[in-house]
């Protein structure tokens, strides 16, 4: 079941040095968000904050409040089942050490889903999201860690995709994959935002452009304007996301 993101007034801080400035975003269910920005703009700190890995971050200190559909995530009783209705994708593969089967069946296995059947057809459904299936099927009892770099990053994604989450946070998810391939997982992508809400952290303003029903600027730690998609890149209001998005700098 799909569910929206709410930030209202969050700003996040490394010891001394803020990472998000007083950030605001309310992204509908079933809608993908671009977000955009130059490097150190705070976009990867946004995604850690929708399932707590910013915790893992000793020096990290969030305030405000960042809500997944009525919850506040960070007044849930258990992060584990906060991070379960999140699927996460970063920007290099992390594969675990195990076969390709088990790298997708890891979770639903942890989550108590044992029925055989069901976990087949959950890996195969999975793989075939990430373009992954026809060149993994005949091999799914092989290392996952053996499977090329951008191979790799496609079963990170099936591997976010296989509790069927209710928000799918990507970032800058294409950066080991192919241009073919990604063109591939963005038709997916499209597909799924029936089923979820997406939140895409990426580099390539038109792939924002392409994929996203509106889209977040980023700058400076601070969102310097946030519209639908085609207004932010026709007629922005702020001249600062003009020049980011017509590659003025960035």
């Amino acid at each position: 079941m799909a569910s929206s993101v709410k930030f209202d007034n969050v700003t996040v801080r490394y010891g001394n040095s803020i990472a998000l400035d007083n950030i605001s975003i309310d992204v509908p269910e079933r809608t993908i968000i671009g977000i955009i920005g130059p490097a150190n703009s705070g976009k990867t700190t946004l995604l850690k904050c929708i399932n707590r890995t910013i915790d893992f971050i000793d020096t990290a200190k969030v305030e405000g409040t960042v809500h997944v559909g009525d919850e506040d995530v960070y007044k849930m009783p258990s992060v584990y089942d906060l991070r379960r209705r999140i699927g996460m994708v970063f920007p290099l593969p992390v594969g675990l050490p195990m076969s390709i089967y088990d790298n997708v069946a890891y979770a639903p296995r942890r989550a108590g889903i044992r029925d055989r059947q069901y976990l087949d057809e959950l890996v195969e459904r999975c793989l075939k999201q990430s373009m992954l299936w026809d060149e993994v099927k005949d091999r799914l009892k092989s290392l996952g860690t053996k499977l090329s770099g951008g191979q790799q990053q496609r079963l990170t994604l099936a591997r976010a995709l296989s509790l069927e989450p209710d928000v799918l946070c990507l970032d800058e998810f294409s950066i080991a994959i192919d241009p073919v391939t990604t063109m591939k997982i963005e038709d997916v992508l499209l597909q799924l935002k029936e089923e979820m809400t997406i939140m895409l952290v990426t580099n390539l303003c038109q792939q924002a452009h392409r994929l996203a029903d509106q889209t977040a600027f980023l700058n400076n730690s601070e969102l310097v304007e946030i519209g639908e998609t085609e207004k932010i890149f026709s007629s922005p209001d702020n001249k600062l996301t003009y020049e980011y998005v017509t590659g003025g700098f960035g």
